[in-house]
């Protein structure tokens, strides 16, 4: 009979290097993982090896040192940062008599403690069984088999079925749930495509400090802490660009290498938030010794989630850690804002951010955006007066209004109100395609304006 050791916090961390699979550079990452957790690391093991043990992971000498490890510091947990097969971890706590839990598991446990909202709280259930399917049969191990003999005849597999079944019925509910939040989220993206509301999301490695840079531009208060993966369930708000609208902003959970599919997979709902942004913005950490591998791995990541080809901002955060706290923004070959170095705590460089997501949201290739004589796109907006009979006048004025264009209105003796915006021209398009207005830019043959179909409105529009 094997019955699970119970766990407690005193954990020593294993890490060994498999050659081109894991190096000892992520330890340190590791260490945070753990400690977020809520483990207190008293022992580091590490090792060298070609290929795991099939039986043990770390082979049989490695598991001895371990095991005198554990009673030296009278650990009560052993913490792999690798992926262990459920046999693995069934021989290493037989072997060790304490709780054995890997990369996969340790993360998962994190989640738990830190989802907060109900689709949150579904999504990592929904990882948890699935990664609890593979593993019921370590826990049971004395029910695997009837055994002969009076008293020793039990329920066999019965017990084992009965699980796997509870367990198969608990994750298709789940499933169910979450493509009805998936279904919702989808409705609402195509209200903000209908009225042309850019999604900008930020991603990053964990801890890059992108709730902060959310908190910063939205002037909300989403939990941001010094803590790997604080923030896991999607935040949404509206950011105002002076001169360009309103977007959507929206923060999303924080990558790390080698983050388990189990979880890619429980995601999928929230993770549509990046796959479908108009923009993205790379939250990286610039202090950090390894930002470089974190950057390609979260590019990796978004590759494997269908985002890689997305226009993306990389937001250099945390400069004001820095011996020089100097704010900037790159340019790429063609002109457009590629990098921006930026405090969030501090607010420095967060005007230069704002300016960065307006250009590139402002596709070269729309009318109304042309490049200066340095080659550097330049977006043109559009200054426009809005000519409204008073039947018209509330579902107009209410889109400009909330589109924050608006500069300055009046209504004259008649009624009519007369409206002064500077617009985009994809919001002219809008005009023109939802509510039915002809839309003259100065210059134009056809003359100063015309009436706006079925609205009642007519625009009068000159370029600045």
């Amino acid at each position: 009979m094997f019955d699970r050791p119970q766990s407690g916090t005193r954990a020593v961390l294993v890490n060994l290097d498999l050659r081109s699979r894991l190096s000892w550079e992520h330890a340190g990452a590791f260490e945070q993982l753990a400690a977020s957790a809520g483990a207190t690391p008293v022992s580091e093991i590490r090792g060298v090896r070609d290929r795991p043990d099939p039986k043990l992971f770390v082979g049989s000498g490695k598991a001895d040192e371990i095991l005198a490890t554990i009673r030296n510091h009278q650990a009560e947990l052993v913490l792999f940062n690798h992926e262990l097969t459920p046999v693995q971890e069934r021989n290493l706590e037989r072997h060790l008599g304490c709780r054995v839990v890997d990369r996969t598991g340790l993360i998962l446990d994190i989640f738990a403690q830190r989802a907060r909202t109900f689709e949150g709280k579904l999504q990592v259930e929904l990882a948890q069984l699935q990664h609890l399917a593979t593993r019921l049969v370590r826990g049971w191990s004395h029910l695997e088999r009837q055994k002969g003999g009076i008293g020793l005849r039990g329920p066999g597999e019965t017990q084992l079925e009965l699980d796997r079944r509870l367990i198969g019925r608990r994750i298709k509910q789940l499933h169910k749930r979450l493509e009805k939040v998936r279904r919702h989220r989808q409705l609402s993206r195509s209200a903000r495509r209908k009225a042309t509301v850019p999604a900008v999301s930020l991603v990053g490695y964990t801890n890059a400090g992108k709730s902060t840079l959310f908190n910063r531009l939205t002037g909300s208060e989403v939990y941001a802490a010094n803590q790997l993966f604080a923030t896991l369930d999607p935040t949404l708000r509206r950011l105002d660009l002076p001169g360009f609208g309103h977007v959507v902003l929206a923060d999303t959970v924080g990558f790390i290498n080698d983050l388990p599919p189990d979880l890619i997979a429980a995601f999928r709902a929230t993770l549509e938030e990046t796959q479908e942004a108009d923009l993205l913005l790379h939250v990286i950490d610039s202090r950090d010794e390894e930002h470089v591998a974190q950057i390609a791995e979260v590019n990796q990541v978004l590759r494997d989630i269908g985002a890689g080809d997305i226009p993306q901002i990389e937001v250099y955060n945390k400069i004001d850690l820095g011996p020089e706290a100097s704010t900037r923004i790159d340019r790429d070959a063609e002109g457009r804002p590629a990098r921006v170095w930026l405090s969030a705590r501090d607010g420095l460089g967060i005007d230069l951010l704002r300016q960065a997501i307006q250009e590139r949201l402002l596709s070269p290739g729309i009318p109304g955006v042309a490049q200066d004589e340095e080659g550097v796109v330049r977006a043109r907006s559009l200054r426009a007066q809005v000519r409204l009979a008073p039947a018209a006048a509330g579902r107009i004025r209410a889109r400009l209004h909330e589109w924050n264009v608006v500069r300055e209105e009046r209504v004259t003796e008649s009624g009519e109100w007369i409206i002064e915006v500077i617009l985009r021209p994809d919001m002219l398009g809008y005009l023109q395609r939802q509510i039915g207005c002809r839309v003259v830019i100065e210059g134009d043959a056809h003359g100063p304006g015309e009436a706006c179909g079925e609205s009642g409105g007519t625009i009068q529009s000159a370029t600045v």
